[in-house]
């Protein structure tokens, strides 16, 4: 066993935060600690970590044992670059290289006994650099450093020039390095792009010692931990697998608690009606079975009202009125800020109903390209173009459509002035802001608060074009599942940028990923889109050697590609002539049953001129129809065809 905690206790004033939390960590087991926020996650992890000290209670670590402890928020400085503040860890390993090096330089001038002394120590130095994997030190820095998204020159910049989510990469980075037995971090994806988590993942899966991880990204959960341990309501549950077995095992055994608690209930009010109709006959026989059954009763089990879940956000999106089909064209975009260029010449469309993804690493232009969709910037080329009816409702990451100067309540009233205080508070109460907790400064408000505050806007918008910049962020799981809930049942149309792949495995129906100064897009969902990356990728960027004899492999690949988009476009249009087809059929039948219906009517039953009429028009319309089903049947089996040509 690596750690244990037993019956560990905490207050805030007075306020219990949780008690008796009970757990343990074995070697190289990784564990995921999960709760909704304010439960006291990321106490706990500072309690473990000795930075809080327990109301009560113990945590045990086995001897000898080191734990590494990675805050959500770091601030620290160094004149370092990123490269020499990671070189630093290893400063142990660095010093005997140099002195092994000045070594070699001192044994080409001394001879003799001095040369021997020079020899043994020399051999002994190398024997422990062996020992310290000191040869693969650099490369171990290396890989870490790119891992983490520092690659090139980007390793050469100076901490104290870098932003506060990098600086927690390097502090990342370095704890890697000192290689703890038991890595401790709290929501280390926070400030990480796709790439670079999927970096992590590997690295922790084949991490020789123990892991204990907040996260809310529940695909980083599901990949990394082998147990969750659940806070709630100030207990702690502990499960084994991951996250998805969890939340699985969580709702079954939820279920059977609100069972077991209706059957008691049941099994109470039953005996309580049969005790006061057996009192109600007034014998002698039977008030001694009353009597009887009392004394069960006292003797039955209680059985405690499982606890209610916590407030969570309840919200919808609606959008006011339907857009066109074509939601968006946007053609030739280029965008670049001085040398460091985003992306080129990039083009697409956005169809109503689609929810798509924007995915990438960090600083390929994402965020920059739903900026000049919001006319906050502009491309150096291009243009793009909305649809009829297009409404475009915008979710700010870092929130600066909201002002940090109103209240949470001035917020809403000034931007929909026709809502009445009584409506206003009940939608802020829709996401948990409640009685004074309204006039709150946005200034003073976390970043999950700022986060509920422009949902709320976005709801009351009725906006039926979405365009979402990293939604999820600050977002605990459950308020992440509502979200998701609500993004898929929404009839308008959705482009979002995330990094958070559960939350777009669920939502997304198109992939549109920004590499390589390039867009390359995915008709499905996340799991579509790993399946096939190499192959798009190998299609689209594979072009450094164009005499190369892959070079047929990849042309032929692209004009596939052109083909496939061709036989999209005809089998929409093959749709199209079906459904038009089926349409006419009906209008027919409707038609020809109205002059069977009028036919049939007693006035025209001697009227031979309009028998006549009404006989050659069911004729033409039974013709009409005959052309319809001949139509409708070719159709039919064009569609049939091409489905088992994609089989």
């Amino acid at each position: 066993m690596l750690l244990a905690c037993s019956h560990v206790d905490k207050k805030f004033n007075d306020v219990p935060l949780f008690s008796d939390v009970t757990f343990h960590i074995n070697d190289m087991e990784r564990v995921a600690l999960v709760g909704s926020n304010g439960a006291g996650k990321t106490t706990l992890l500072r309690i473990i970590a000795g930075e809080l000290t327990a109301d009560s209670g113990e945590i045990t670590t086995a001897k000898d044992k080191t734990i590494g402890y990675l805050p959500q928020q770091l601030g620290y400085h160094s004149e370092n670059s990123i490269y020499e503040e990671l070189l630093e860890v290893k400063s142990e390993i660095t010093e005997l290289d140099r002195n092994i090096r000045n070594m070699e330089e001192q044994m080409q001038h001394v001879s003799g006994k001095e040369l021997e002394s020079l020899l043994e120590k020399y051999h002994r130095l190398q024997t422990e650099f062996e020992a310290k994997d000191g040869y693969a030190c650099k490369s171990q820095i290396m890989g870490i450093i790119n891992g983490l998204g520092f690659g090139g020159r980007d390793m050469e910049q100076c901490i104290n020039t870098l932003s506060g989510g990098q600086r927690t990469r390097v502090a990342l980075g370095k704890l890697l390095l000192l290689e703890p037995d038991l890595l401790i971090l709290d929501e280390p994806t926070n400030h990480l792009d796709l790439p670079s988590i999927q970096w992590l993942e590997n690295y922790l899966s084949s991490y020789k010692g123990g892991v204990m991880i907040v996260s809310h990204d529940r695909y980083f959960l599901d990949r990394i931990a082998e147990k969750v341990v659940e806070i709630e309501h100030g207990k702690a549950v502990s499960f084994t697998g991951n996250y998805s077995t969890y939340a699985e095992k969580k709702e079954q055994l939820r279920h059977i608690q609100f069972k077991e608690y209706e059957n008691y209930i049941r099994n109470v009010k039953h005996q309580e009606e049969v005790i006061e109709k057996l009192r109600s006959f007034n014998r002698e026989k039977s008030i001694k079975r009353a009597e009887s059954r009392e004394k069960m009763l006292e003797k039955m089990t209680p059985v405690e009202k499982p606890v209610e879940t916590q407030k969570t956000m309840r919200f919808e999106l609606t959008p006011e009125k339907t857009s066109g089909n074509d939601v968006l064209h946007v053609d030739d975009f280029s965008k670049s800020f001085g040398e460091k260029h985003l992306f080129e010449h990039i083009s697409f469309d956005i169809h109503r109903g689609e929810r798509a993804a924007v995915i990438g690493k960090n600083g390929t232009g994402k965020t920059t390209l739903l900026k000049i969709l919001c006319e906050l910037e502009t491309a150096d080329s291009g243009s793009a173009k909305l649809g009829t009816n297009v409404e475009i409702g915008y979710y700010d990451q870092e929130h600066n459509v909201l002002h940090d100067d109103k209240t949470i309540f001035d917020e809403i009233h000034d931007d929909y002035p026709d809502l009445n205080n009584t409506r206003i508070r009940n939608v802020l109460a829709a996401f948990l802001f409640t009685g004074d907790d309204v006039y709150k400064k946005i200034s003073l408000l976390s970043g999950g608060e700022k986060g509920r505050v422009s949902l709320a806007k976005l709801m009351l918008s009725k906006a039926n074009f979405l365009l979402l910049d990293e939604p999820t962020n600050h977002l605990d799981i459950e308020s992440k599942e509502i979200l998701e809930e609500a993004l898929n049942q929404y009839t308008g149309t959705v482009l979002y940028v995330s990094h958070d792949r559960y939350f777009i495995n669920k939502t997304a129906t198109r992939i549109m990923e920004l590499t390589e100064h390039k867009l390359l897009s995915y008709q499905g969902n996340y799991s579509y889109y790993l399946e096939k990356k190499e192959t798009m990728e190998k299609i689209f960027l594979d072009t450094a050697n164009p005499s190369s004899p892959d070079q047929k492999t990849v042309s032929e690949a692209k004009l596939n590609w052109k083909e496939q988009k061709e036989r999209e476009a005809n089998r929409r249009k093959i749709e199209n002539n079906y459904k038009n087809a089926e349409n006419r059929i009906q209008e027919l039948e409707e038609q020809i049953n109205k002059i069977d219906e009028e036919t049939a009517l007693p006035e025209y039953a001697s009227d031979v001129a309009k028998l006549t009429e009404l006989t050659r028009k069911k004729e033409t319309l039974e013709a009409e129809l005959n052309t319809a089903l001949t139509e409708w049947e070719t159709y039919a089996e064009e569609l049939e065809a091409l489905e088992h040509d994609t089989e």
